[in-house]
């Protein structure tokens, strides 16, 4: 090919995990999921051998959905918007590397399992609870600057490339991770979720919880959405310890 690339994929099922380099035609503003596709319609490797299709996850491909994570150059980020064009001028490189993240269970190529990351998320009672007070009008009013900070810790996506970058997520640690933390911070300053404040404070003062943060700060260098999650744990980390002084004291939350 003239104007080609190489795209080397780390796949296979656990344990028997390998590389395999295809050779694609660079079109303009094509991606690593639209790179994928070409191979699933054509799945020959660079030797001319027919290979089994690429296993991989996508959804919205607009980073929203969160379901394209993988390594892209050794980099946890979203396929979809991994153009392949300017990853090959700043690497100088004529290969791209894919692999799966290696911090979740391994299913087959480039798809892992994410159910721990909902899992912490439900642990952490991520949501707010309906009661059926919203028949009752409306709730209290919430400032603008609560409101733009909430909008933006709302933006998460539970993609996983946080808990990837995370040196304190490994199979020797229960951390929850970045992503549960910040959800956390986001639904205590929902007036409806405050009500739940304690709970979940208490939920991160556990095992796993956020005193198991290293504040590598790794997860906000790698965040899509840019969120600001290293904020997010040093505010949570100071509701937690005042948390905790509160049940010393048995003082009750006026809050």
């Amino acid at each position: 090919m003239g104007n080609s690339f190489i795209l080397k994929i780390y796949r296979g099922e656990p344990g028997k995990q390998y590389w395999e380099t295809f050779e694609l035609e660079q079109k303009p503003y094509m991606n690593v999921i639209s790179a994928l596709m070409e191979i699933q319609a054509n799945p020959i490797n660079k030797k001319g051998e027919k290979v089994t299709p690429v296993n991989w996850e996508q959804g919205c491909l607009e980073e929203v959905c969160g379901s394209c994570s993988m390594l892209i150059n050794g980099r946890p980020r979203q396929a979809c918007t991994a153009i392949i064009e300017p990853i090959l001028k700043r690497t100088g490189s004529k290969t791209i590397t894919l692999a799966p993240f290696t911090k979740f269970p391994l299913i087959r190529d480039l798809v892992v399992h994410r159910s721990k990351m909902f899992e912490d998320l439900k642990k952490t009672k991520s949501w707010i609870s309906a009661d059926g007070s919203f028949i009752r009008g409306f709730g209290p009013k919430i400032s603008q600057t609560k409101q733009e900070t909430m909008y933006t810790l709302s933006t998460c996506m539970t993609c996983g490339c946080c808990s990837e970058a995370c040196p304190q997520v490994n199979q020797h640690s229960k951390f929850v991770g970045p992503a549960p933390v910040s959800q956390v911070r986001l639904f205590n300053l929902n007036p409806a979720g405050a009500m739940e404040k304690a709970i979940r404070l208490h939920t991160l003062m556990e095992e796993g919880g956020i005193s198991e943060c290293g504040n590598a700060q790794n997860c906000v260098q790698v965040c899509p959405k840019e969120i600001p999650l290293t904020e997010s744990i040093a505010v949570t980390g100071r509701e937690v310890s005042k948390q905790a002084l509160k049940d010393i004291f048995n003082i009750a939350d006026r809050e």
